[in-house]
């Protein structure tokens, strides 16, 4: 399996390409909203996800490598939210979203226009201070 790093594709035109028309207004929208929160530019991770900063993780079975501290992708059925600390760690905030579904580190929102953003600011604020705190990768490894 290939492991998925940055590339040098534009993330406003990576978004700018996003259809259908929906799917391309919630990306920029969280495009916005993640870029403030963060307070770093977007950069393309793999081919279809937007991230901001990055952390570095190590497994307790030896896996370890680099992903985004926080990130979206905007998929056919929903755009993406990835919590790469993990959804129980937001479960209080989420009951409070509004419209989603959740995996195990992925929350799913079909309409951003039916989501509290105050909340999903907070929730990506959160996760993006877990995970750039610089204990996220040693705590992974303890799992």
């Amino acid at each position: 399996m290939a492991k998925t790093t940055w590339t040098d594709v534009d993330p406003e035109a990576f978004v700018a390409a996003v259809s259908p028309e929906k799917r391309r207004q919630d990306a920029a929208a969280l495009l916005e909203l993640m870029r403030r929160v963060t307070g770093v530019a977007p950069r393309m991770f793999g081919t279809s996800i937007v991230g901001f900063g990055d952390y570095h993780y190590t497994y307790a079975s030896g896996t370890e490598g680099d992903a985004p501290a926080a990130s979206f992708s905007p998929r056919k059925a929903a755009c993406v939210v990835y919590l790469n600390d993990g959804i129980s760690a937001h479960e209080e905030l989420l009951a409070r979203l509004g419209p989603h579904t959740t995996g195990v580190g992925c929350l799913y929102l079909k309409d951003l226009a039916r989501v509290d953003l105050e909340v999903l600011e907070k929730i990506v604020r959160r996760s993006y201070a877990t995970l750039t705190a610089g204990t996220y990768g040693q705590r992974a490894a303890e799992r």
